[in-house]
């Protein structure tokens, strides 16, 4: 029986959304291990729309669920339907859209709060000891939700390889574990069942980040 994969969406676009190249890559990894993907994003507005060129907010409105479904060709559902049964393992690629619209970690760091929705399908997957893979800043989902967990988003020294290094230790202030692996690796949390990849939280090429993201992949699947 083939593996069932719940990946949830951000939106669209790496400034306001979910980061395409991540989210193309978990669902090609996971196309290739023959996985049965159910993908899901909040019905909600964005908390802003970014124009992609300039890098500023605009002052249009848009929908999580609605952009969200520009990714994978519209099959796509509510996240509120969300049913842990369906599932085998969850994944959350990156993007801002996580910081932004998932949680609230973008204005305000380790003091955020999660989508409900979002923190419910977390913490239901963990109970259930099913697997949970987190790329790029889709960890700090789990640093606010499961303290003590051991996650990486790549260093936490900053440089220009590294240049957003500060979200591990901010990571650290909540209680997780953070462990240092290059963009090419993925962190094995064995006790929680916790993958993560650092993605684009690395100034790196994206087939360095589809790689990392695979290996991710592949771990989340031998979990399941």
């Amino acid at each position: 029986m083939a593996k069932r994969v719940a990946v949830i969406l951000a939106g669209c676009g790496v400034y306001d959304g979910s980061e395409i190249y991540e989210s193309s890559a978990v669902m090609i990894h996971l196309s290739r291990a023959n996985v049965k993907v159910n993908v899901y994003a909040p019905d909600m507005d964005q908390m802003h729309v970014v124009n992609h060129i300039k890098g500023e907010p605009t002052e249009e409105s848009r929908n999580v669920l609605t952009e969200s479904a520009r990714i994978v060709r519209g099959n796509i559902q509510d996240l509120a339907t969300l049913k842990l049964a369906d599932n085998d393992a969850l994944i959350i690629p990156g993007g801002f859209g996580v910081a932004k619209n998932l949680c609230t970690w973008a204005t305000q760091g380790k003091d955020c709060k999660v989508n409900p929705a979002v923190e419910k399908a977390i913490k239901d997957f963990h109970k259930a000891g099913k697997p949970l893979g987190l790329c790029c800043i889709s960890p700090v989902l789990a640093a606010k939700i499961l303290p003590g967990c051991e996650l990486t988003v790549g260093h936490d020294k900053e440089c220009e390889m590294w240049p957003n290094a500060n979200t591990a230790n901010v990571m650290k202030e909540l209680g997780c574990k953070h462990v240092n692996k290059h963009v090419k690796e993925a962190h094995v949390d064995a006790k929680n069942k916790i993958v993560t990849t650092s993605a684009f939280m690395c100034n790196a090429p994206v087939h360095e980040v589809f790689d990392g993201i695979g290996v991710m992949v592949e771990e989340v699947l031998k979990l399941a």
